[in-house]
């Protein structure tokens, strides 16, 4: 259903702090059933859905994300290096398929959306995949399942977010180098916790001739008491050298909480895949310290746009982005360069234009490869440390880097076909 906003479906004026670093690019906006010559000024807008889970374990994230995304659309309303302004509506697709496919059909049959942009969970995302593809709008999602660019995939979804395949790519090399090939798993029991134990386990495989799935977990998603399970882990640990963690948000916060409380962590490393978020740091404070993470963005880094996009995040927001701020950020910033490039609003026009297309964003020049359509963006592993300025939540240390390239997955095994 649509979140019970008034000023959202808007077109936003940007504060003085965000408009430098948005790249210019040549063309005009088109009539969404023909390219437009530039000369109808009645074709100045685009309608955007933003979906997002902001009731349930995933609101901080969404909040998170949602302010990349408004930071964004300011900033291309405010730009004269685009024609076109963005208008929004929010939805609250919460964390079950069902609500994301009502606030998917709501965007596009009611408010006339265009693009649709957002929802974290993979389950949420995968059945907007389909509401995309049926309607032929373009989405943006904001989960990593490796599927949704994968066996799920369609020429109408293009993500900016970092998949699991990317992510696992870099910890199993990592994992294998430095801890060892015997791994534990604890899996959150939906789409995205399988797909990281499909992806880190084949990679593990490609790594080493040694590697054993030791004892795999599957708390649910929803999960409040992980007991039974830590219980589990521990008996097995000494055959293990390390537990793997596939889950986020508030599943995650309350399994390294509990497993703290059960010291768990000195009995065995745990790597996780989302780890390193600062929502993640933040809820478990002392429990977080000490375990790897791979990782998708930290603020810190000295790339592409990065610096100006953190600058002009603190000054909006009076924070330091993260990485779902930077996946809003760069999701819209991603679609408004295609839509300027394709000089139209259609969006079987604009996806002709974003497949393939090379751009700058904040991790430097990265491609929406023709394949699957996928961001190839550079991941690092890391560790989270003890905070060198005092207080419990943990800084995070990068360890090692893959570029975009060598962190995609070939082609041909993705199970895309496009």
């Amino acid at each position: 259903m649509p979140r019970d906003i008034t000023n959202h479906r808007r077109r936003s004026v940007l504060k003085a702090a965000g408009v430098a670093g948005v790249s210019a690019l040549a063309g005009c906006v088109g009539d969404p059933d023909e390219v437009d010559d530039g000369d109808d000024e009645n074709f100045d807008t685009v309608q955007f859905g933003v979906l997002e889970p902001f009731t349930g374990d995933f609101a901080d994230l969404a909040e998170e994300r949602n302010q990349g995304e408004r930071l964004a659309i300011e900033q291309i309303n405010a730009s004269d290096e685009f024609d076109f302004e963005i208008e929004y509506e929010e939805y609250d697709t919460q964390l079950n398929a069902e609500d994301g496919i009502q606030a998917a059909n709501q965007a596009i049959e009611r408010d006339g959306a265009q693009f649709l942009t957002g929802a974290i969970s993979s389950s949420v995302a995968l059945a907007i995949n389909g509401i995309a593809e049926q309607n032929e709008v373009i989405y943006t999602p904001g989960a990593a399942d490796t599927s949704i660019t994968g066996q799920e995939c369609n020429e109408y979804v293009f993500r900016f977010e970092t998949s699991t395949a990317q992510i696992a790519e870099v910890m199993a090399q990592w994992t294998a180098e430095n801890l060892g090939s015997s791994i534990m798993y604890s899996l959150a029991d939906y789409a995205y916790g399988e797909s990281v134990g499909e992806e880190f386990g084949s990679r593990m495989q490609e790594q080493t001739d040694d590697y054993e799935e030791v004892l795999t977990v599957e708390p649910a998603e929803s999960a409040t008491d992980f007991e039974a399970f830590i219980t589990q882990l521990s008996d097995n640990a000494a055959d293990a050298d390390a537990l793997v963690v596939g889950a986020t948000g508030g599943h995650l916060i309350r399994f390294l909480l509990q497993a703290y409380e059960r010291g768990l962590h000195e009995e065995i490393p745990i790597v996780t895949t989302t780890g390193s978020f600062a929502v993640v740091r933040g809820g478990a404070t002392e429990a977080a310290q000490g375990i790897y993470s791979g990782t998708r963005y930290v603020p810190g880094l000295e790339t592409g746009t990065n610096q100006q996009f953190v600058s002009d995040y603190e000054a909006e927001y009076d924070a330091q982005p993260d990485n779902f701020s930077r996946v809003g950020y760069g999701s819209i910033m991603m679609v408004a360069q295609g839509i300027q490039e394709a000089g139209s609003r259609d969006p079987s026009v604009v996806r002709e234009t974003l497949s393939g297309m090379t751009y700058e964003s904040i991790f430097g020049d990265v491609t929406l490869r023709e394949c699957d359509q996928q961001a190839t963006n550079p991941v690092w592993m890391a560790e989270n440390v003890a905070p060198s300025g005092g207080g419990e939540v943990a800084d995070v240390d990068l360890l090692t880097e893959l570029d975009g390239e060598e962190a995609a997955p070939a082609c041909e095994d993705t199970g895309c076909t496009l």
